[in-house]
């Protein structure tokens, strides 16, 4: 039976180790991830700030997203926001979270720091 007939993928080799299941590249050769990490959203790079309530307990989050930043920007965009705040928060694929109702205080900061804000 031939491999390509029965849609396996090719994971592991033994004459280069694991590798990419993007791309077909050994995983130490491959650029995948760093690649991803340098895209931009699709988006109009207008900031969205929005408040919701998460999961069982129903702690309230500050959700901020459409911001047109790469993945390394929005994270110390996050930290920077994270201290100002005084608050926890995370980076949730292209939204950021902080834990709080921060609606306001991050409509204020972010235009500061020049982002366009609804």
């Amino acid at each position: 039976m031939d491999s390509d007939s029965s849609g396996s993928r090719l994971v592991y080799s033994t004459s280069c180790g694991p590798v990419c299941p993007q791309c077909g590249q050994a995983a130490k050769a491959c650029v995948c991830s760093a690649l991803a990490k340098q895209r931009l959203p699709d988006t109009d790079g207008l900031a969205r700030i929005s408040y919701e309530h998460r999961a069982p307990k129903g702690k309230g989050v500050t959700l901020i997203k459409g911001l047109l930043l790469n993945q390394p920007e929005l994270l110390t965009l996050a930290k920077k926001l994270k201290q100002r705040f005084g608050t926890g928060g995370t980076v949730e694929g292209w939204n950021i979270l902080l834990q709080g109702d921060f609606r306001i205080p991050a409509a204020r900061e972010l235009g500061r720091l020049g982002f366009r804000v609804k």
